[in-house]
């Protein structure tokens, strides 16, 4: 389903990118919009964002890395790093990786959940699912959760804590996160100490105030994003019996959730989804830790991480982690 652009009388401009932040975007020359035909290009991957290899991810001996394909839909693969030489159960990370719904894989985004295990001493545990629109929903979050599910088995295998284990992606993957802690609770499934969503791509209606001010500027735009539903869910994106397990969004009840992190810029289509998620989370009686970073564009905080809005978020996340896991 295409939605018309909807008319808000009250939308204003777009809200300015942070300076650093914009003289970082031009450098980038990244399209803001991305459509179907370009999908395969995609794939093929984005200049400087090359997946990280085993030696990178052990950071000089600092990990152990491997990964296992684990029972599930289709069998799903798993990319496990393990602080090296602990012997005592530690928190953990499961990681559902970023990419819209169509590219991307289980080493995208590992940087920051390392940096995170690394300084908090944690495991981290990222999953390979497989991507729209030849898998489309609900093939995504099953993967996730059958890995999910196994984790949790193992956890005494793998040096985890099951009381100290959270989900946590960036845009896509945070959708999926938010899903995870949906299906877990519905489910009866793993016990979540916390749900980190950043920037996280909750709502196929595609119809906030902040998508029709962002339209055609940074990165993930309005266009992009109805790629991505489109993708994950054909014809019904936009109708009225959409998942919430595909779109959190549309979930009627937020209550018996973990806690959540939530972040996201002020200058990004996911602005307005992002604060609504959060504020239903509080009125459905749950807890939220809501940030939308002044100036930022999506992902800003990867693409320039130099930056001090960058260094701020990611200050507050580890911050939040620090406060969850009691390290």
């Amino acid at each position: 389903m295409t939605t018309n652009l909807p008319s808000y009388s009250s939308v204003g401009p777009p809200p300015p990118f942070d300076p650093e932040l914009a003289a970082a975007l031009a450098v980038l020359g990244l399209p803001s919009a991305f459509t179907a035909d370009m999908i395969p290009a995609l794939r093929q991957g984005i200049p400087g964002m090359v997946p990280p290899t085993d030696e990178e991810l052990s950071r000089g001996g600092a990990f152990e890395v491997e990964e296992r394909t684990v029972p599930g839909p289709s069998g799903v693969s798993l990319l496990i790093c393990r602080p090296s030489g602990v012997t005592t159960p530690l928190g953990a990370i499961y990681h559902t990786h970023g990419g819209g719904m169509i590219v991307g894989d289980k080493r995208t985004g590992m940087a920051e959940m390392l940096d995170w295990a690394q300084e908090l001493r944690l495991v981290v545990v990222s999953v390979e699912y497989r991507l729209a629109p030849e898998h489309p929903h609900p093939a995504p979050i099953e993967d996730c959760y059958a890995g999910l599910v196994w984790t949790a088995e193992h956890a005494g295998e793998l040096g985890i804590d099951p009381g100290r284990l959270l989900v946590a992606g960036a845009s896509a993957g945070g959708g999926l996160a938010a899903a995870l802690a949906l299906l877990a609770r519905d489910r009866g499934g793993p016990a979540l100490i916390g749900q980190m969503l950043l920037c996280p791509m909750l709502d196929d209606r595609n119809d906030t105030p902040s998508s029709v001010q962002m339209a055609g500027l940074g990165v993930w735009d309005r266009t992009s994003n109805e790629t991505g539903w489109t993708a994950l869910l054909g014809d019904e994106r936009g109708g009225p019996d959409v998942s919430p397990y595909a779109a959190p969004a549309r979930a009627t009840d937020l209550s018996g959730l973990p806690p959540a992190f939530i972040d996201v810029g002020s200058a990004e289509t996911f602005r307005d989804e992002d604060v609504a998620y959060a504020d239903r989370i509080w009125q459905a009686g749950g807890r939220a830790e809501l940030h939308v970073w002044p100036g930022g564009f999506h992902g800003f905080d990867r693409m320039a991480p130099q930056a001090a809005v960058s260094q701020d978020a990611r200050a507050a996340r580890t911050r939040w982690l620090r406060r969850l896991l009691g390290t």
